[in-house]
């Protein structure tokens, strides 16, 4: 069973969406956070964002979980205000 990690942020500026955008493209995702696939939803007019982290197993679910949660505030795109778990039970692609 799939599982997501949902995370709400507040006070996400366009520039910090900018900065984390070229370090994902860019960079190499860790090997202790095993998401599937990476969703960042931002909406500019209230600096507000919505991370959703997809991971194959509860193991790399909670490897991930333990990861992102010990990460220092300055290394988020702004305030975290919410961490929910989520079973993902219909998913589709056109």
């Amino acid at each position: 069973m799939s599982l997501a990690r949902v995370v709400t942020f507040d006070g996400v500026t366009a520039g910090r969406i900018q900065k984390l955008r070229s370090e994902i493209e860019q960079g190499e995702r860790p090997d202790d956070i095993p998401a599937t696939e990476i969703v960042i939803l931002h909406d500019p007019g209230s600096d507000r964002a919505l991370a959703i982290l997809f991971f194959e197993n509860e193991d790399d679910y909670t490897r991930g979980d333990e990861t992102l949660s010990a990460m220092p505030a300055d290394e988020t795109p702004g305030t975290r205000t919410s961490v929910s778990r989520y079973e993902v039970v219909i998913r589709a692609t056109p």
